[in-house]
């Protein structure tokens, strides 16, 4: 089979990288090794340069199989390829930090010294063996970081429990607990059990009450397929509701026909109520306890910054009737750009999206991930006012296989009278 044009430059662009930055990188490898023994140090300049080939045929590899048939391949494939850049990357910085100092010492040299060298260096200005050592140990990080995050990350679910508290809340309602999952992406997943557990987790938190806050699957609603009868299991007696997310409308895969994408989507929706989950779409409905009641609404994708704006709040909330209004709206950036400003009455707002990243540092209050320079709302409870958000760092992931330091969310909200 021809390799496409444009997917054999894709693969001369990567490895022209590969090739640069391993050449670059093993002069640190030359210079660390060069105490060794001679069999042990050809063993450690084959066992560096497998590694460039490896990755060679990774490319190739993504280049020409099926994404259809094996995304989860290609997905750790480019993992792998992107570990290696990124190590390569970070231990070539340490090898320019070494230059940079040989040449101030060769300059140095030239206008004090005349360009003669002294006895000790009149063999040449050698690499630093610490900096060199440095950027071996350095490479190694990411490489690490991002191995455990995906063998122990990916599927490590964490309860994150808040207490909300709302002043309109009916009586009825106080104390009452909400579950929330989102951006679930089934289309990533490849350890189903580690999934029915994480299942197992929300439903021993006996919540009330179930809300999904969009991202089923990546693309393809056959994705979900394997993972209906598991979220099948999700229980709470007062209703399980949830909406779409911008993935969920396969608008970032190529479809043979207009009919085809609208068909995928109309398979989705029917997922959602196969599972037993009420799909609001720009809809609303109502809880009611002992005569009282809440208000879910539910809107469509609606996202800042080029995302798609499917969502039509106005719809979803026009005649609502009820104390306390929660709205399950995807993008987090909604909440800022049009449900504060337009619709105070919108008591908690529901969000994902974001996935904090998959990476990032959470110790007690503080809290750091990259989201934060693209999203005011990242991850967890905002308040301005009476109105509340709050975003869920996801359930699964998308990309990267894996977490680090931003762990998969299983979120329970407990309403409480002010």
């Amino acid at each position: 089979m021809m390799i496409p044009m444009h997917r054999l430059s894709f693969f001369i662009i990567v490895l022209l990288v590969y090739s640069l930055l391993d050449y670059y990188v093993f002069q640190a490898v030359k210079v660390v090794t060069s105490n060794f023994s001679s069999s042990t140090r050809v063993l450690f300049h084959t066992l560096y340069w497998s590694l460039t080939v490896l990755s060679a045929i990774a490319v190739v590899a993504f280049t020409t199989v099926d994404p259809g048939k094996y995304a989860n391949l290609r997905t750790f494939l480019a993992t792998a390829v992107f570990m290696n850049i990124l190590a390569k990357l970070t231990a070539g910085l340490f090898v320019f930090a070494d230059d940079i100092v040989r040449l101030g010492k060769y300059a140095y040299q030239g206008i004090f010294q005349n360009g003669v060298a002294s006895p000790s260096t009149s063999g040449g200005i050698s690499r630093s063996e610490f900096l060199s050592k440095s950027a071996l140990l350095a490479g190694s990080v990411p490489i690490a970081a991002m191995s455990f995050g995906i063998l122990s990350g990916a599927y490590d679910y964490r309860v994150r429990r808040r207490t909300v508290t709302l002043k309109n809340l009916p009586k009825a309602f106080d104390g009452i607990r909400i579950a929330q999952l989102s951006d679930i992406h089934s289309g990533s997943f490849y350890n189903k059990t580690a999934v029915s557990g994480g299942i197992d987790m929300l439903n021993a938190e006996k919540p009330d009450l179930f809300l999904f806050t969009g991202d089923l699957v990546n693309n393809e609603s056959k994705e979900v397929a394997d993972y209906l009868d598991i979220f099948s299991k999700v229980k709470a007696d007062a209703g399980k509701f949830s909406i779409l997310g911008n993935h969920d409308y396969g608008d970032y895969k190529s479809w043979n026909s207009p009919q085809a994408k609208r068909e995928n989507l109309s398979h989705l929706v029917q997922s959602h109520r196969d599972m037993g989950w009420d799909i609001l779409l720009n809809e609303h409905r109502y809880v009611e306890v002992d005569g009282e009641r809440l208000a879910i609404l539910g809107v469509e994708n609606w996202g800042a910054r080029g995302f798609a704006k499917y969502g039509n709040l106005d719809i979803a909330a026009k005649d609502v009737e009820a104390d306390v209004k929660i709205l399950l709206s995807h993008d987090p950036s909604h909440w800022d750009a049009q449900i504060r400003p337009e619709h105070k009455d919108i008591d908690l707002t529901l969000s994902g999206h974001t996935h904090g990243f998959q990476f990032g540092v959470e110790i007690g209050n503080f809290r750091w991930s990259p989201s934060q320079y693209l999203y005011k709302q990242w991850a967890d409870l905002y308040t301005e006012g009476h109105q509340h958000l709050y975003v869920n760092r996801g359930f699964g992931f998308l990309g990267y296989p894996g977490r680090v330091g931003i762990l998969p969310e299983i979120t329970i909200l407990e309403l409480k009278q002010a």
